[in-house]
Parts: C-alpha cells; sequence; structure tokens
C-alpha cells in the first residue's frame, strides 16, 4: 500500500513537472506580449498592471501582415483539403489489396517515408522543385500533400483494416453501388474520427512550418507565410519582445480554433486502429 502511495505521489510530482514545463512558456507568451516595454524590463515574469493592446496593433499595422496571414491561411486550408482527398481513398486501396504485391509494395514505400528524415532529402527536394519551377505557393502545397501521404496513409490503412468491416461493402456491391460511391458513401464518413486527427495535425504542422516555406518561397517576400514573418519580424525587433510574443499570440489563434472544434474527436482517431474488434 506504501508502495502504491509513493508511487502515486511520485507520479503527481511527474505531472506537476510536465505542466510546468509546457505551460511557463505559454504563460510567459501572453503576458509579455499583454505588458509594455517598460513593464516587461522592470519585471518579466510579473503579471501585466493591465492589459496593453497596443502591440497587437503594432504587428497587425506593419508592412504585409495581412498578406501573411491570407497566405497561410490559403495554403494550409487547400493542403488539408487535398490531403483529404487523396490520402483517405490511397489507404482505402491499399488495404483492401495487402494481397497484392503492387499494393504491399506501395505500403511499404509509404512507410519507408515516414524512416527518412527530411534533412537527408531536403537539399535533391529543394533543386527538383528549382528544376520545375515552383519554388512558389504551389509548389509547397504539392509538397505538403507528398509529405502528409506517408503518415496519413500509414494510420488510415490501420483504421480500415481495424475497424471497417468488408461486409458493408459487399452489401453495398449487392445493393448496386459502385467502388467509388461505396468509398464516398459509406467508408469515409466510417473515418470520420480519424479523418478529424489528420485535420488536426496536418494543421498544426502546416500552419507552424518553418523549413519549407524557407526553402521555397524565399523569392519574393510576398509569398510569405506567418512563420517566416515571424522570423524576419523578430530579427527586425530583437530587442522588442512585446511584439515578437503579441506575434506569436496572433499566430497562434486561428489554429487554436481548429484544435477546439475537433479536439473530442482527436483521441478516437488516434486510437481507433489500435485494436482488432
Amino acid at each position: 500500500m506504501e508502495q502504491e502511495k509513493g508511487r502515486s505521489a511520485l507520479s503527481y510530482v511527474l505531472l506537476s513537472l510536465g505542466l510546468l514545463i509546457i505551460f511557463l512558456p505559454l504563460y510567459l507568451t501572453l503576458i509579455t506580449a499583454f505588458k509594455t516595454t517598460k513593464e516587461s524590463s522592470r519585471n518579466f515574469f510579473s503579471f501585466p498592471e493591465q492589459l496593453y493592446w497596443g502591440n497587437f496593433q503594432e504587428v497587425m499595422n506593419s508592412n504585409h501582415f495581412g498578406q501573411f496571414f491570407i497566405n497561410s491561411i490559403g495554403i494550409t486550408t487547400v493542403s488539408v483539403i487535398l490531403i483529404l482527398l487523396i490520402v483517405p481513398i490511397t489507404a482505402y486501396a491499399i488495404s483492401r489489396n495487402m494481397n497484392k504485391l503492387y499494393y504491399k509494395t506501395l505500403f511499404v514505400l509509404f512507410i519507408l517515408g515516414i524512416i527518412v528524415p527530411f534533412q537527408v532529402i531536403m537539399l535533391p527536394v529543394t533543386k527538383l522543385m528549382t528544376q520545375l519551377s515552383l519554388l512558389n505557393q504551389t509548389g509547397l502545397v504539392l509538397l505538403y500533400v507528398t509529405y502528409a501521404l506517408t503518415q496519413g496513409v500509414f494510420l488510415y490503412v490501420g483504421y480500415i483494416r481495424t475497424s471497417v468491416p468488408k461486409e458493408l461493402e459487399e452489401a453495398a456491391y449487392v445493393d448496386g453501388c459502385s467502388k467509388f460511391r461505396t468509398y464516398r458513401s459509406i467508408i469515409f464518413p466510417l473515418l470520420g474520427p480519424l479523418t478529424a486527427t489528420i485535420i488536426i495535425i496536418n494543421a498544426f504542422w502546416i500552419w507552424n512550418d518553418f523549413l519549407l516555406p524557407l526553402l521555397i518561397l524565399n523569392k519574393s517576400e510576398l509569398m510569405w507565410t506567418l512563420p517566416l514573418f515571424q522570423y524576419n519580424f523578430k530579427s527586425q525587433y530583437s530587442f522588442d519582445y512585446n511584439l515578437a510574443f503579441a506575434s506569436f499570440v496572433l499566430t497562434m489563434i486561428p489554429i487554436m480554433i481548429v484544435y477546439m472544434i475537433f479536439q473530442k474527436q482527436i483521441i478516437a482517431g488516434l486510437t481507433g486502429g489500435a485494436v482488432k474488434s
């Protein structure tokens, strides 16, 4: 009994430390964004005496902030839509044909895509996109969809094979449904929890990604996304943490809204394909 109490106490201590590590940077970001420069220099960790909104106004009035915001919204939205159109149907075809060598080989290649670090292929990919004249937002979206295929196919194949019975498809075929209509009307709606998870994972990744936009969108400042703006904004205002942190808060708001919309389904999506029914 005492050993169990000791383990419980240790667990609470470790959880408390974990929460502190997670929430302390968030706390500092929020309070600094609402402080004046004078308040921050006086006490960096204290709560602001009153909420100062001038930092947010200055960030939003900075050059091309609205353009960068629209760029991030557009790239993230288009990429996620294409991912939802391509990844589930690809995984569905693979999951129902795993007895064929072609599909099995294709699935193995997708898994290998998860294993290979991006840093290994970073320079060849950049050179290829340069040769194809795709150093623009279109090329960036294509890369996001391509890289999302690896993890997405892996998750969807496991989910479909363990959670979607074949009897549903057989019944649909008997009723005269084509394969595509069966997928669209029966299979895809059943993938809802995992689809919500895929939306959140990829939206977070694309919205916050810095490396790919840095490599692909380097021809014109007007093509930048918000992470590139933050990088250059921080360099420009390297001694004004209040403005930099205000830009971080503004960037977090849209993606947090997406998370709040889909957060109830994310756990079900991640665990749905873990246990065979």
